[in-house]
Parts: C-alpha cells; sequence; structure tokens
C-alpha cells in the first residue's frame, strides 16, 4: 500500500490507498470520506475527473482518480473554495505540473529542433570510440 503523493497542499491524515487498478464508487466514497451522489456531481463538475465504466454501467475510479477526489474535497471542505474555484485552482496546477523545467545540462527532445543537439552527441560518442580503437 503507498500513500497519496505530497503535492496536496499540505493535507493532514491522508488516507492510504489501497493498490489495485480499480475502485469502485463504494471503495471511493469510504476513501474520500463523501457519498457517491457527491462524487457523481463532482465528476460532473470537473472534467479532469473520468472514471471509466464497467460492462454494468458500474464506475470505475483509477488511483489518479481517486487521488484528484482527494484535493477536490481538500479544496472544497478544508480551504472552503467554490466549486468554481476549484476548478480553477486544479486547472492552475495543472498548467504548473504538465510543464516542468528542463534541466539545463540536458536539452528537450521536443524542443523546436532536436537535430542538432543530437547530431552533437553523435560526434562526441563517434570521438569516444575513435579515441578507444587508437589506445
Amino acid at each position: 500500500m503507498s500513500e497519496i503523493p505530497p503535492n496536496r497542499d499540505d493535507v493532514a491524515a491522508a488516507p492510504e490507498i489501497p493498490d489495485k487498478l480499480f475502485f469502485r464508487i463504494g471503495e471511493v466514497s469510504q476513501l474520500v470520506g463523501v457519498e457517491a451522489y457527491v462524487l457523481r456531481y463532482w465528476e460532473s463538475e470537473f472534467p479532469g475527473l473520468s472514471p471509466r465504466k464497467s460492462s454494468t454501467g458500474q464506475r470505475m475510479f483509477r488511483r489518479k482518480d481517486v487521488e484528484l477526489l482527494l484535493r477536490i474535497k481538500h479544496l472544497l471542505y478544508s480551504k472552503k473554495f467554490t466549486i468554481e474555484g476549484a476548478r480553477k485552482a486544479l486547472q492552475e496546477k495543472g498548467r504548473t505540473a504538465a510543464r516542468p523545467a528542463a534541466p539545463a545540462a540536458q536539452p528537450s527532445l521536443f524542443a523546436p529542433n532536436p537535430l542538432p543537439e543530437i547530431r552533437r552527441q553523435v560526434q562526441e560518442i563517434l570521438q569516444l570510440l575513435a579515441q578507444t580503437e587508437a589506445a
């Protein structure tokens, strides 16, 4: 079993999430501490929350959905955000998390044109190989 990552804005006593692929709505309701109808409402209000449905129509939440629900509950109940405010806060957090700073020593392969950097690295490798063959 593992705990929720610490990126949830100083949440005290986060429940342990069992190490499973999918959770039924009843399990999620107990983990998060809200009724199932609240989870269904949040599903309609927060676009990042999208549980899959089984062949019988049962909502099947993934671990990331449960973590998101815990963040939503924290924003709404502890920080006293409105639904709109919580939605905006999650969008802002998503934007900053989606753009991690690239390390200075390692260029991004998704830069506008990564070929010059790749060529430079291949040249360095060829030089190292030539040096080892000469020795």
